[in-house]
């Protein structure tokens, strides 16, 4: 391997991200990874005609699948045909794969939002004003809807085939929490935690000071998901009761807010990453 390896790094700078900038995020990120690696920087779009002229390929802020679905299933089918070293890799479990993962999650009994397929487990969901509906492809809050008990009926009669399919979505209770917060990581490491004091305004963030117990409720999804390379993060609601719920575990291309950090955490975490490279680089067999 060459003295400075070379990296394809896939980003959407346009893309119109509600509350951040993703462009800013990877402006700062590719300037600082320069001083270790060779860097380019593609759309998602055209990742799969570059990427076997590098040693590795970073997916970052790239934008929900949902917008490129096709092109995405022909990135990871050629990267994994080829063995092209994805960062993170495309084993992952959590929303890189779907959201799946919320209803295995619920049935195995973690603590998680109650999440169920409207054709099968209905029933299960605990009795609400609303409740939240789904894609099971979607990022970004796209397609989210909130039903009433009587209009998720609809989502168990017959369809005709020009519409939705109602196995293409999941659904939720509305909860009633007190807060969203988020806990940052690169490979199996904890790095930092930001939350939304106001339930209205997602991307409204403060630094967090985590539990003890914050940790523990965190660390049980990254040793779930099994990755052993890259960035997660885990997305958590407080519920009145002061319990933490799982929101989404984002593993394919987590936003990390790294304007609001403080200098020193922002340069902790770019220098986790920048060795979480190194490592994944020298424990990867190249293709």
């Amino acid at each position: 391997m060459p003295a400075r390896p070379s990296v394809l790094y896939v980003t959407d700078l346009a893309y119109p991200a509600r509350g951040r900038r993703y462009c800013d995020e990877d402006i700062l990120l590719t300037s600082r990874l320069r001083a270790d690696f060779d860097l380019a920087l593609c759309h998602p779009l055209d990742a799969a005609a570059l990427m076997d002229g590098f040693d590795a390929v970073v997916v970052r802020n790239s934008g929900p699948v949902l917008h490129y679905r096709e092109a995405h299933d022909a990135f990871r089918a050629r990267a994994t045909a080829h063995g092209t070293r994805v960062y993170n890799p495309l084993t992952g479990r959590g929303d890189m794969a779907g959201k799946q993962y919320l209803l295995d999650l619920t049935r195995d009994g973690h603590p998680v939002i109650p999440t169920v397929d409207p054709t099968e487990d209905l029933h299960r969901l605990p009795e609400t004003d609303h409740y939240a509906v789904k894609p099971r492809d979607g990022a970004d809050s796209i397609g989210l809807r909130f039903l009433t008990r009587s209009e998720l009926a609809a989502l168990t009669r017959p369809i005709d085939a020009t519409g939705p399919h109602h196995g293409d979505v999941l659904v939720q209770p509305r909860i009633d929490f007190r807060y969203e917060v988020s806990f940052y990581y690169v490979d199996d490491t904890f790095q930092y935690a930001l939350h939304a004091p106001d339930p209205e305004r997602r991307w409204v963030l403060e630094p967090y000071e985590p539990t003890d117990a914050d940790l523990a409720f965190a660390r049980r999804f990254i040793d779930w998901n099994t990755l052993d390379h890259g960035i997660q993060r885990v997305d958590a609601c407080r519920t009145r009761e002061g319990d933490l719920l799982l929101v989404e575990l984002e593993d394919l291309n987590p936003y990390l807010s790294l304007d609001l950090l403080d200098e020193p955490t922002r340069d902790a975490f770019v220098a986790a990453m920048t060795a979480s490279l190194h490592r994944f680089l020298d424990t990867t067999p190249p293709a």
